[in-house]
């Protein structure tokens, strides 16, 4: 009988419930459920349907049951920053508004005048990002302080989730580190910055590391799903899940955790808050067993995926790519300009850069996606450069990790363009990371190491 332990993968467009367990020297799993996600325009914010995002949940835990996979543990990640607040019985106060609203906007400029960009890094080791939560809070202090009066704790998006299948609030570790509101070296709340900018000390509780049982559904939630399991708080941000399972993640591998963002960098035992670091637009996130994800945030294939929505029409990512590889138009953009963080349409973005730098402006989709899969490349090129310098390493092997890995176009134009050994796989590697947290914590493999061994790449 086999020990099932499900992981709830949450990310910005879709997501996923996969059901792994431990068999024949390998970790294998199974996806039983899958729904699209999406924010929502809300009377003049993006916000995320916390509701039906949670009847989702509940809908592939039932899957289970009817598949007759009961899971022993169930573990949810999701993407970082964003949040929810809640009241002392547990109600939502506010939306649950996502990090591509523009309430952010001059935000960080406005820090900058209370705490400098540079005593910030050295205390937090996070990049300043518009969209980060540290700016969401400043945000809603001052647009709408009755939220944060009313509010009692804090709940990171996959906290909240925890806290609405187990009824236990926590704060996990992974998560926590996207806010810019902890100490990077004492892994807690920096509670003289939270008093700086003015924030209630009510809504930062104890942090907790990833692996913590959280307990048992709720009565409701098991009424609901119609059987009982183990809530896991695993490494709930989603590239810290997904680190996880890169199968040979040591000093001579980076690794490009490839999505809707491309995540890269390198795991560590220690953070680098080093000045030049910060310059270089790189960040120091929690992961696992309390290590650093030292990486770029670059804005990945979530440029794809809007060029789809817009003109792709029915068209798979496979066909897409395919198309790209055809053309051969020399111009490149730079993907983490502003700019394609959230335009009315990428499209146009994309022709408009090229236009305005001087460049061929691409007319038809697979000339758009080429640039596109190019520009991507060239920016992890110029990001493998960056780390070897600011680490004094070589790194041979890039690991691409996530559904990116399947893009076997954007795959070659890696190697072609960084000259580097580039292995693709696992395609699921945060839901696998997921999933391997809860069976350390459950006892079925002693180690992350031990846990690594166990991993294919054809996952």
């Amino acid at each position: 009988m086999h020990k099932y332990c499900l992981a709830i993968d949450i990310g910005a467009s879709g997501g996923r419930h996969i059901l792994g367990w431990f068999e024949g020297g390998r970790i294998r799993f199974e996806e039983v459920y899958r729904f699209d996600n999406g924010m929502e325009y809300v009377d003049g914010s993006y916000c995320w349907n916390t509701e039906r995002i949670f009847k989702e949940i509940l809908a592939g835990m039932k899957k289970c049951r009817e598949i007759g996979k009961i899971p022993y543990s169930v573990g949810i990640d999701t993407w970082g920053v964003d949040f929810v607040l809640i009241d002392r019985e547990g109600n939502a106060v506010g939306k649950a508004v996502g990090y591509r609203d523009s309430r952010t906007a001059g935000y960080p400029s406005k820090l900058d005048g209370l705490i400098s960009p540079q005593e910030m890094y050295e205390r937090t080791g996070i990049q300043s990002q518009v969209y980060n939560t540290i700016y969401q809070l400043m945000s809603v202090k001052d647009r709408e302080p009755d939220l944060l009066d009313k509010a009692d704790m804090l709940l990171f998006t996959p906290d909240y989730y925890c806290f609405l299948l187990s009824g236990v609030k926590g704060q996990e570790y992974t998560i926590a580190s996207t806010s810019m509101l902890l100490d990077v070296y004492k892994k807690t709340w920096d509670n003289d910055i939270i008093d700086r900018i003015g924030l209630p000390g009510k809504l930062f509780r104890e942090i907790h590391m990833p692996g913590t049982l959280l307990g048992n559904l709720s009565g409701r939630v098991r009424e609901t799903v119609g059987y009982d399991c183990k809530v896991v708080s695993v490494a709930s941000h989603d590239t810290a899940s997904a680190v996880m399972a890169v199968p040979n993640c040591d000093r001579d591998t980076l690794y490009i955790s490839s999505g809707t963002w491309s995540l890269m960098g390198i795991e560590s035992e220690t953070p680098n808050c080093t000045e030049r670091c910060r310059l270089g637009g790189f960040t120091n996130e929690g992961g696992y067993q309390g290590r650093y994800r030292i990486l770029k945030n670059i804005m990945g294939l979530w440029m794809i995926q809007s060029v789809r929505r817009e003109i792709g029409g029915s068209m798979s990512y496979k066909e897409i790519c395919d198309m790209a590889s055809k053309e051969s138009i020399p111009s490149i953009v730079d993907c983490n300009d502003i700019c394609f963080l959230a335009p009315e349409s990428m499209v146009n973005e994309v022709k408009d850069y090229c236009a305005r730098t001087g460049q061929q402006v691409p007319q038809t989709l697979g000339e758009i996606a080429c640039v596109i899969y190019n520009s991507l490349a060239k920016c992890y090129a110029d990001t493998l450069r960056e780390i070897e310098n600011i680490t004094g390493r070589n790194y041979p092997c890039i690991n691409i990790i996530g559904g990116g890995s399947k893009a076997s176009y954007l795959n070659d134009l890696t190697r072609e363009f960084t000259g580097r050994k580039v292995i693709a796989g696992p395609a699921e590697a945060t839901a696998i990371g997921n999933i391997m947290c809860q069976m350390i914590s459950c006892g079925e493999f002693g180690s992350l190491e031990e846990a690594r061994k166990c991993i294919s790449y054809d996952l």
